[in-house]
């Protein structure tokens, strides 16, 4: 499922590029064509034209991160 609403997280666990870099290549992997935004300085991953809140969560829990709404 795709949407156009942006989903929005904070990350507590993401800590370094790396971390940042795990989750954007597993959204992606998940949903090709999501947009993703990440400010590691406040934690917060923002992602467009991705699947719904929950599965997207999943994607990123998967990495193991903690996803929480933002």
């Amino acid at each position: 499922m795709s949407n156009d609403a942006t989903l929005a997280f904070t990350v507590s666990d993401m800590t370094c590029g790396h971390c940042a870099k795990t989750i954007t290549n597993a959204v992606l992997a998940s949903y090709p064509s999501a947009k993703i935004d990440i400010d590691l300085a406040s934690k917060r991953v923002s992602i467009a034209n991705a699947g719904d809140r929950a599965a997207v969560a999943s994607v990123i829990e998967a990495e193991g991160y903690s996803p929480a709404d933002a």
